[in-house]
């Protein structure tokens, strides 16, 4: 640029700054005007926020909706539902899951891992037994360091099933537990009993 260039830029700067100093009403309606902007933009996250609440909590499930998923769209669910209860939950099935398709921290600091076993048929499909809780014995405390243990059907358990899981201390969701805590409002750790003490006082 020359400098003749450069004097024009200063000489239209020099113009500009000059007149929005004798019209300082034109900066003040803009700079109320963003204010007045950002404020809105603000309330409205704040809406969409509390809305998204409001929906995780009213969070419902019937067993013929439960049935109709795939297995992999039922952990996702349950995730939703540990979500809904106040529960930091991520989905882990897949492949080196090592047994935990949902891990969850709930708002007393409770570590919870569950065990997802879908049955197409519901109560009619094969039956979670014994192998399928070894398995979750094995890592879920050892290699996941769970506080509360989980396994959850839409179908049923065996007869040995319960008697093992509660000497183990393994917490069995079939199909009736389940269906009470999908359609209505009340956390997992209400609708079991025997959980573990919080790790905090609930906030």
């Amino acid at each position: 640029m020359t400098i003749v260039g450069v004097l024009v830029v200063v000489a239209v700067a020099a113009a500009a700054i000059q007149w929005l100093l004798l019209h300082w009403w034109i900066l003040l309606i803009f700079g109320m005007a963003a204010g007045a902007g950002g404020v809105f933009w603000l309330h409205r996250r704040q809406q969409l926020a509390q809305w998204a609440q409001v929906q995780a909590r009213a969070l419902r499930f019937t067993l013929a909706q439960i049935d109709g998923l795939h297995y992999d769209a039922f952990e996702v669910a349950i995730r939703d539902l540990m979500i809904r209860d106040g529960c930091k939950a991520t989905k882990q099935g897949g492949r080196g899951d090592d047994g935990c398709d949902v891990l969850g921290i709930d708002p007393q600091g409770r570590r919870w891992v569950l065990q997802c076993k879908h049955r197409k048929r519901g109560a009619e499909g094969k039956p979670v037994g014994v192998p399928e809780l070894q398995v979750l014995n094995g890592t879920a405390r050892q290699i996941h360091k769970a506080d509360v243990v989980v396994m959850v059907t839409n179908g049923r358990m065996t007869r040995t099933a319960e008697p093992w899981a509660r000497n183990q201390k393994i917490h069995l969701v079939d199909r009736h537990v389940l269906g009470e805590w999908a359609a209505g409002s009340r956390p997992l750790w209400e609708v079991l009993s025997r959980i573990p003490p919080p790790r905090r006082a609930s906030s």
